[in-house]
């Protein structure tokens, strides 16, 4: 029998800076009955993401803000559960954007990619094998281009998008150093993630650290943070060196705009590149990288977190959480079934 009732989180009122809680509500709706073309999914995983401060915002974004009373947008995966759609039959499972809520229902336009990658979890769709870790290929791979040799530093380098990458550096034969905040993500880019050093920002010292860490310069940068950690970096650049631009994370508003030092200076001596990433650029793209990373995952070369929150009720408060820096691993909202 098909779900009737339908618990969703909407926006209730636009923030100033980060989201919080109190921003959001939490609603329940009836499932619309299916029309031909569309198919309902039963999301089991809702993630949770840096980018969507971006997407409450009134500011100019990527993409249109969500409007009030609208369910938060958001990235999930779960499973077909009723279909009147010839391309997706009941027991599929997907991700797209399908939101913040119990079940979705679908045209096929907000569907990323079948998860067809059924030895592995479906909470990975979401991570490693999701935005987070097609970002993280895509911009390091192909903007990044590191070199064997090469010294490539991470900011938020414990996160979903950050440990991603410095493993994919390590694969391609480059000395990774990892910048995170406190010591147990530090001890997790060390330990776990095989970062060759792990710089702690919150210990005051980090331009010393980046000059011991990385002598001869930085020659890839993998920018989640700008502000004051990005503005250390751009000193240890080395000649030709390439600047990774895929998060402003430390920066709870850009009206008015953030102070701080000038890049042009850094950019024109050491003759440095600076480029800005967005994942939906790569979407014709997306089943290659989905393809290494779980080949990577099978092998054990990449190994991933995650940072489960129990029930819908959760979700409300979960993006302020992300940027307190609570989570260890990519953060997602389990929902239960019953």
């Amino acid at each position: 029998m098909a779900p009737s009732v339908n618990r969703q989180v909407r926006l209730r009122e636009r923030p100033a800076g980060i989201p919080q809680a109190g921003h959001f509500e939490l609603v329940t709706a009836p499932v619309p009955a299916l029309r031909d073309g569309e198919f309902l999914v039963r999301n089991d995983f809702l993630s949770v993401d840096p980018a969507m401060r971006g997407w409450v915002s009134a500011v100019a974004n990527y993409s249109q803000p969500v409007g009030i009373g609208e369910v938060m947008r958001s990235v999930a995966a779960g499973e077909v559960v009723a279909s009147r759609h010839p391309g997706y039959a009941s027991g599929d499972r997907v991700m797209g954007v399908f939101g913040w809520q119990e079940f979705a229902v679908s045209d096929g336009s907000t569907v990323t990619r079948k998860v067809r990658e059924t030895d592995l979890p479906l909470s990975a769709s979401l991570g490693v094998l999701g935005l987070n870790g097609i970002t993280a290929y895509f911009a390091l791979l192909e903007v990044g281009a590191p070199r064997p040799g090469e010294a490539v530093v991470v900011s938020t380098a414990a996160g979903a998008v950050g440990a991603t990458v410095g493993q994919i550096a390590q694969l391609a034969g480059c000395r990774t150093v990892g910048i995170a905040g406190g010591p147990t993500k530090v001890a997790l880019c060390r330990n776990e993630f095989g970062y060759d050093a792990a710089i702690d920002y919150k210990a005051g010292n980090l331009d010393a650290a980046l000059g011991q860490a990385c002598p001869r310069g930085i020659d890839v940068y993998f920018d989640n943070t700008a502000g004051p950690i990005s503005d250390a970096v751009l000193r240890h650049l080395a000649i030709g060196a390439r600047i990774v631009i895929c998060g402003t994370a430390s920066v709870a508003s850009w009206d008015p705009p953030p102070t701080g030092p000038r890049v042009e200076r850094h950019l024109l001596v050491k003759r440095a590149r600076m480029q800005g990433f967005i994942v939906f650029d790569w979407q014709r793209r997306y089943e290659e990288a989905v393809g290494r990373l779980a080949d990577w995952v099978r092998a054990g070369k990449l190994r991933y977190r995650e940072d489960i929150l129990d029930g819908i009720e959760q979700a409300p408060g979960a993006i302020a959480g992300l940027y307190r820096g609570e989570n260890l691993g990519k953060r997602l909202i389990r929902l239960r079934h019953g």
